[in-house]
């Protein structure tokens, strides 16, 4: 659970701390503002990814399923930036799918909260593993990193990418050489 009074007072501390009048008319709201944006794209923190992955339908074949495409913003761990992309998510069912939405609901999931993109894209594919019980999932994670783009190197525009693999997409190298195919 969030304690937004905290939240206040850290961002309050900050505005004092970089100088500025955390009294002036632009200030004065802005720690309640942030307080309510972190529970807004921290909202992963009180989720988990047994809700939208519970309810499957049956199917009689069991066919590559591929959702590309999802646009996710997430925030990094590291600096508290935000970092923003798409993923990318196949499974080969055994038997039984879940809706599609449901794939981008779990990565809302993993990316609403402090993240690594490694471990967030490791993170969807062991979800989808072990909720829907496929014969394998690969999952590909595209973004750009604010803490490149803005500050360090300051790199604007390019990506880190992210995969895994997991079941047959490890075992059968023609699953991940059609994935790939598919998402370009």
């Amino acid at each position: 659970m969030m304690d937004i009074e905290k939240i206040k007072e850290g961002v309050r501390l900050i505005i004092e701390g970089i100088g500025e009048d955390g009294g002036r008319e632009g200030l004065l709201e802005t720690p309640e503002r942030i307080a309510r944006m972190y529970e807004e794209i921290f909202a992963g923190m009180d989720s988990d990814a047994a809700e939208p992955l519970s309810k499957t339908f049956a199917v009689a074949d069991n066919a590559m399923v591929l959702e590309k495409d999802i646009c996710f913003y997430s925030t990094c761990e590291h600096h508290f930036m935000p970092f923003y992309g798409r993923a990318h998510i196949a499974y080969i069912p055994n038997g039984r799918v879940v809706g599609l939405s449901k794939l981008a609901r779990t990565v809302e999931v993993y990316a609403k909260r402090p993240q690594l993109q490694e471990r967030m894209t490791a993170q969807i594919a062991d979800a989808l593993m072990e909720y829907l019980k496929p014969q394998g999932v690969m999952v590909m994670v595209e973004a750009e990193h604010m803490c490149m783009t803005m500050r360090g190197v300051k790199k604007p525009g390019s990506k880190t990418v992210t995969y895994v693999s997991r079941g047959v997409f490890a075992e059968q190298e023609n699953l991940q050489t059609t994935f790939f195919a598919l998402i370009k």
